[in-house]
């Protein structure tokens, strides 16, 4: 058996939080001296920039998932590693099943990043029913379920009727310690470090989940009353709805949405505010990229994640989803009073790479180091 081997299983869209908690994790591994292997779906994430020494990253030789179950089981019976690590329902059910027909001793280690319980209310009938019992009655065959906050433990194990004793909190690997002293350069953007708008900045997939529309409404609420901009960045499907909402608003000349942005660390370090205003998270990775960057923050009290992060308001205000006028104050103050920066950036460094590796290998029941 590979007792210094640990493999991992993901399916992801490339640019999600899976992608680049998985890009910082897998290096961090291989760093300690595990032999770590990256078992790919087909045309799906993560896909790391570049291969580090002690990583082999291996195709399955399918699109689907479920598809793959026959490649991973062989992989298992062929690799033996100490332990598979996998992320979201699919996959995880698959994992499970390819550990069942391998017939290997192989620890199986799930991860969920996502509050279950309000994440499945969007979904239809079947699926919600589909991965309910899923959680409830295929993942007590796990060694270990991994979860980014307590609140997302909490929801899990009271919606699915898994033990919570089962589940544990793990930081996700968000934060490079050169994050922590070393401020990136400014991008070549005319509207950051202007003195006379301050830039409130927002970062993430355009769509409902992140209540950019609520944003955009508190937006034009605090440009009535001072010169301010507004830029996010990100794509997504609801681009076009808020370029739409912004004209409406009166505000279409002072807001932007320049696309995605694979490292948008110098926007965070050089915007006067950073604005998180999802309506459901797991954690919300770009929340703990700004406090480590030392931006002050403005979050909705969402479920789950904001909360712990800002330790219940400490290191930022919280505010009510959906709601502008709020929203809209707590921007205001925050331009008038920002918090210091080496404040700010305490309550990003449990998310800090190597402490997350710590935390993951301790739940995957492994030593720091291989010996």
């Amino acid at each position: 058996m590979g007792l210094n081997r640990i493999a991992c299983f993901f399916s992801t869209s490339g640019h999600s939080g899976v992608d680049r908690a998985a890009g910082h994790l897998i290096p961090a591994l291989a760093r300690r001296g595990y032999a770590v292997d990256l078992l790919k779906v087909r045309r799906h994430g993560p896909d790391l920039p570049e291969i580090p020494p002690g990583v082999r990253v291996i195709d399955l030789g399918s699109r689907h998932t479920y598809a793959c179950l026959p490649m991973v089981a062989a992989y298992l019976r062929r690799a033996r590693p100490a332990v598979l690590l996998s992320d979201k329902d699919r996959v995880n059910r698959t994992a499970l099943f390819a550990r069942t027909l391998a017939r290997v001793p192989t620890r199986l280690v799930f991860s969920s990043g996502t509050t279950i319980s309000i994440d499945l209310a969007t979904r239809g009938p079947l699926e919600r029913w589909v991965q309910r019992n899923s959680m409830g009655r295929l993942y007590p065959f796990a060694d270990q379920v991994i979860v980014t906050s307590s609140g997302v433990a909490d929801d899990m194990a009271a919606y699915t009727g898994l033990a919570r004793g089962l589940i544990r909190v793990a930081p996700s690997p968000v934060i490079p310690e050169a994050l922590f002293t070393t401020k990136p350069p400014r991008p070549d953007h005319p509207w950051l470090g202007d003195p006379a708008a301050p830039l409130i900045l927002s970062v993430g997939e355009l769509c409902h989940r992140k209540g950019f529309d609520t944003l955009l409404r508190a937006f034009a609420r605090v440009r009535a009353q001072r010169p301010c901009r507004l830029m996010i960045l990100g794509r997504g499907g609801a681009r076009e709805a808020l370029l739409a909402l912004a004209a409406e608003l009166g505000v279409a000349a002072d807001f932007a949405l320049p696309g995605y942005c694979t490292e948008p660390y110098a926007y965070m370090a050089h915007a006067d505010l950073f604005a998180f205003t999802s309506r459901w998270e797991g954690l919300g990775f770009v929340l703990i990229e700004a406090l480590a960057v030392g931006t002050p923050v403005v979050s909705t009290d969402c479920p789950s994640g904001p909360r712990e992060v800002l330790a219940d308001g400490r290191y930022g205000p919280l505010v009510p989803v959906d709601d502008d006028a709020a929203l809209a104050a707590a921007l205001t103050a925050t331009l008038d009073h920002p918090l210091p920066a080496a404040r700010l950036r305490e309550a990003a460094r449990p998310y800090g790479i190597e402490a997350s590796t710590d935390a993951y290998l301790n739940a995957m029941g492994l030593p720091p180091c291989p010996e």
